[in-house]
């Protein structure tokens, strides 16, 4: 997964994470949860906080 793979991320974070609510993750834990994720393989210089908030809406997304 790349960083621009923000759908199957969102669905990765919420079975990683089922018991977060997504609303109130910090972009810093988000981050290394991303970077954690079993097949994530991107460049920490290809994110910023446009990235992460497009992430995270989905994740929010996904679990609506």
């Amino acid at each position: 997964m790349k960083f621009s793979d923000t759908y199957d991320i969102a669905i990765a974070l919420s079975e990683a994470h089922a018991d977060v609510d997504p609303r109130y993750v910090r972009f810093t834990d988000l981050l290394n949860w991303i970077t954690g994720l079993e097949g994530f393989d991107d460049s920490l210089e290809k994110c910023n906080e446009k990235v992460l908030e497009a992430i995270q809406m989905a994740w929010i997304d996904e679990i609506s």
